[in-house]
């Protein structure tokens, strides 16, 4: 699980970036967007225009971008359509995504979880044995206060909390110069405090950005070449180590 108590952070963009990572070390990955109001997963695969199909047994086929199984409620309504329903519901439909799907065999399946500590969160963790999950916050104290009830959320249902990942963590200029827009060194701090990993700094990144509006993202790229592929890279292996220990 890839989750946060805070909106806004980056979730989706370490969810879908840390799938492909570990797709282009070999693993077989499925991405379940769990965020039913805001998803995202969709558009950062360049997938707005598909639609699952369902087979005979009425499961649902996920869609396949960029080597990895997707299901989003992205694919299912349009991007001006909200989602409207109740905690029940939701619920509901978080368990088809996890039950209905065919998901084949996997190495992996990340789930990106919608921001907060309630219904959907518990649903998962009452739905499927998590192997572990991983933080994300921004390096400001406002998304660490949030990032630590998320933490306490997983740790009071035996959660094993693999480690934080600090998005956001600087803007870096042309010219080398990093600039710590949202204060320094808080992922670090929380990841000490918990007695956990702090698995990557990821930087505030025009070109991340862009490939994420775009559906190409930047984990795509090659990490020989392209500095930010390189640290989910360097995610993805921490992750796998951690799940597999």
């Amino acid at each position: 699980a890839v989750g946060s108590g805070k909106g806004g952070v980056g979730k989706s963009t370490i969810s879908t970036n840390l799938a492909i990572a570990l797709q282009k070390s070999g693993a077989k990955v499925g991405l379940c967007d769990c965020d039913l109001y805001g998803p995202s997963v969709a558009m950062m695969l360049g997938a707005t225009d598909e639609q699952p199909l369902a087979n005979d047994k009425n499961e649902i086929m996920p869609i396949d971008a960029h080597g990895i199984k997707a299901i989003s409620m992205g694919f299912l309504i349009s991007d001006d359509s909200p989602v409207i329903v109740r905690g029940p519901l939701a619920t509901r439909y978080v368990q088809q995504f996890l039950r209905q799907c065919v998901w084949g065999e996997l190495d992996y399946l990340i789930l990106d979880l919608p921001p907060g500590t309630g219904d959907i969160q518990l649903t998962i963790v009452q739905t499927v044995a998590l192997d572990g999950a991983v933080i994300v916050t921004t390096p400001q104290e406002i998304a660490l206060i949030d990032a630590r009830k998320a933490s306490s959320m997983f740790q009071k249902v035996n959660v094993p909390i693999l480690g934080i990942v600090e998005n956001m963590a600087w803007f870096e200029c042309d010219h080398g110069e990093k600039y710590p827009i949202f204060g320094d060194g808080g992922g670090g701090k929380e990841a000490e405090r918990l007695g956990v990993p702090l698995l990557a700094q990821v930087p505030l990144n025009m070109e991340t950005r862009h490939r994420g509006d775009n559906g190409e993202p930047v984990a795509t790229l090659d990490p020989e070449t392209d500095a930010i592929s390189k640290t989910f890279q360097s995610l993805a292996e921490k992750v796998s180590t951690a799940v597999n220990a």
